[in-house]
């Protein structure tokens, strides 16, 4: 195991900035799961500390030693693919010994780390298998075992879950975070789910145009997002924005109605702000309760476990998300309550100036 230490990293595609100065900290033991969407820099970023891109500018360490220039054979990493790359003439075994039988280990030790790693990731009946013969859960298990066998000081997960179906990735999700448990190897992980990066970091990094927008733990990052971009991104279904302007009676909204907010936000008077509040912190009130935002109706989803409202507001739609059953029907006129102390004040350039 190692600490992964990245610092100032920089990659261009000719005059085309990707990455474009990113600074984390990995420590030993910890997983790490850089998420953000699509063309963010985090499957790139990835691949440079695999070695399988060449870095622009900067530096990075894994343990003592800078790997710029370190072949990625000799990086002591193991890289689990979205694709799983199982080799299709060969059996489970064979695909999980191959890397070792590449390093010329003896025989009996091939073995046993195979048999080692088969029988933590169930795979000890499907070893004489070939990768046709199997499910996408089950290959995903082989090329999770390949990367095991190596006993490699860092594991890094390019998407692995991507194509899996829903169910299959969220018992891929525990089996992943429970070997994690069990290993303690240091793990990278990438992926655009924010639902898989908050079950299973101990620490997410959020990435938006090839930079790092925040880094922290998952509740960390729910609870006092540093700008508008990680608050939108981080949480199913994601938070609410309202404009307004701040004065002494609170936020005023273009219709003239105004948020009372519980305390005043360090920032002038008249300053333009958005508020951010999550769909659970909503409540519903009777229509003109003061205070409350009016709204109507537009879509009521059931799930059974809670029910997801899609609303009619000033400035657009509105999700609130009730923890229990209502009777609401498309149409009605409603009034929105925030819950006190959990809104967040943004200011024109998207910083968080408060949490009200």
């Amino acid at each position: 195991m190692a600490n992964v230490s990245i610092r100032d990293v920089r990659k261009s595609f000719g005059t085309v900035s990707i990455i474009k100065g990113v600074d984390i900290d990995i420590q030993d033991g910890e997983f790490v799961i850089l998420v953000g969407p699509s063309g963010c820099g985090k499957s790139t970023l990835l691949r440079m500390i695999a070695g399988l891109e060449d870095i622009t500018d900067g530096e990075i360490r894994i343990g003592p030693r800078v790997v710029n220039d370190v072949p990625p054979k000799d990086r002591d990493i193991a890289m689990v693919f979205q694709s799983y790359a199982l080799y299709p003439h060969m059996t489970v075994a064979e695909n999980m010994a191959f890397s070792l039988r590449l390093k010329g280990l003896p025989k009996a030790e091939q073995a046993k780390r195979v048999q080692d790693a088969a029988a933590s990731l169930g795979l000890t009946p499907l070893l004489d298998r070939y990768p046709r013969q199997l499910s996408g859960g089950q290959r995903q298990r082989v090329a999770m075992g390949r990367a095991i066998v190596r006993d490699p000081q860092v594991f890094l997960f390019d998407e692995p879950l991507s194509n899996l179906d829903a169910k299959l990735r969220v018992a891929m999700r525990a089996e992943i975070k429970e070997l994690h448990q069990r290993l303690k190897t240091t793990t990278v992980y990438v992926t655009h789910d924010q639902i898989e990066a908050m079950t299973m970091a101990d620490k997410i990094v959020v990435m938006h145009d090839g930079v790092v927008e925040q880094v922290g733990a998952p509740l960390e990052l729910y609870d006092r997002p540093a700008n508008l971009f990680v608050a939108g991104f981080i949480g199913s279904p994601a938070m609410n924005f309202i404009d307004g302007r701040l004065d002494a009676s609170g936020l005023v909204l273009s219709s003239g109605a105004v948020l009372p907010l519980d305390r005043t936000p360090p920032v002038a008077a008249g300053s333009k702000l958005t508020y951010g509040i999550r769909p659970e912190h909503l409540q519903i009130a009777p229509a003109g309760t003061l205070g409350a935002i009016p709204a109507t109706v537009a879509v009521v989803e059931p799930t059974g476990s809670d029910t997801t409202l899609i609303v009619k507001a000033e400035g657009g739609n509105l999700t609130v998300l009730l923890r229990e059953r209502c009777d609401l029907r498309p149409g009605e006129a409603v009034a929105l309550k925030p819950v006190s102390h959990q809104a967040h004040l943004f200011d024109e350039a998207g910083r968080r100036v408060a949490t009200i």
